[in-house]
């Protein structure tokens, strides 16, 4: 299976090329700063790889791509580009048009993580996973997996830090949290205390490890009908709201005499 990944939904964009099937398949990333640089560099690193990797488009099974939630800017500019690749694409005789693959950010979270946390012999594992939504807020989505595939346990929440909760019946000990928001809310994450931490994004990587099994489920899309996943339908405070979030902070620690 031919794969093309990328996302850009968070300040770091991933690429990534997949050639050949599961233990045949050789993997070609590129990683580099996200945000309002992803849309000018985006296409050439792509162009870049799909070289390297000596593929054309009418090669593809499929582009997948970061949906969301993420940032605005970045989840538009992730579907165009696709949806540009994939309506551009010379196909052989035959094939249809080359399809889009929409996947969840925060389900590749869950899959980086898991990979980096090395789940006993690829046993089960539940994540939460949570990336910074600014705002004071976070995006989160909790998943289980069972050794082979991923379950999402509950819809995306938007909330703030301590406002979280962990889905009914889950176990803050048998629970991994997973994603960018630590550094940012890190001490204000109360749902699961004494649960392991890992720092992860959603890696192009990741989304081609779900590929094959979100396509085996039918949800790649053409590419008219491929959409960003919005849960947020503001995207900037207003300077009343800047003002009580800071007055709502903890004040810094005090500096040491000089």
């Amino acid at each position: 299976m031919n794969l093309l990944a990328f996302d850009t939904s968070t300040d770091a964009m991933s690429i990534a090329v997949g050639r050949g099937t599961g233990a045949q398949q050789r993997l070609w990333q590129h990683s580099a700063a996200g945000g309002a640089q992803a849309s000018s560099t985006l296409i050439p690193a792509i162009l870049e790889l799909m070289a390297q990797a000596g593929l054309g488009w009418g090669d593809l099974d499929a582009i997948a791509f970061g949906a969301g939630p993420g940032a605005f800017t970045g989840l538009r500019t992730a579907c165009a580009v696709a949806q540009g690749l994939a309506l551009g694409a010379i196909m052989p005789p035959g094939r249809a048009a080359l399809q889009l693959l929409p996947v969840d950010t925060l389900l590749a979270v869950a899959e980086e993580a898991r990979l980096q946390h090395a789940a006993p012999a690829g046993g089960p594992l539940q994540v939460l996973a949570l990336l910074d939504a600014r705002m004071d807020e976070i995006y989160a989505a909790a998943y289980a997996f069972d050794g082979q595939n991923w379950t999402q346990c509950e819809d995306y929440r938007l909330a703030h830090p301590e406002d979280l909760q962990l889905p009914p019946g889950w176990q803050a000990h048998e629970v991994l949290l997973a994603g960018n928001a630590f550094a940012q809310y890190g001490d204000r994450l109360l749902c699961a205390p004494g649960a392991p931490r890992c720092t992860a994004l959603p890696t192009a990587a990741a989304m081609l490890r779900l590929a094959p099994e979100l396509l085996a489920r039918g949800l790649a899309v053409p590419p008219d009908l491929a959409l960003p996943t919005y849960i947020r339908d503001k995207v900037a405070q207003t300077t009343a709201e800047r003002a009580a979030t800071k007055a709502a902070s903890p004040p810094p620690p005090p500096r040491p005499a000089a």
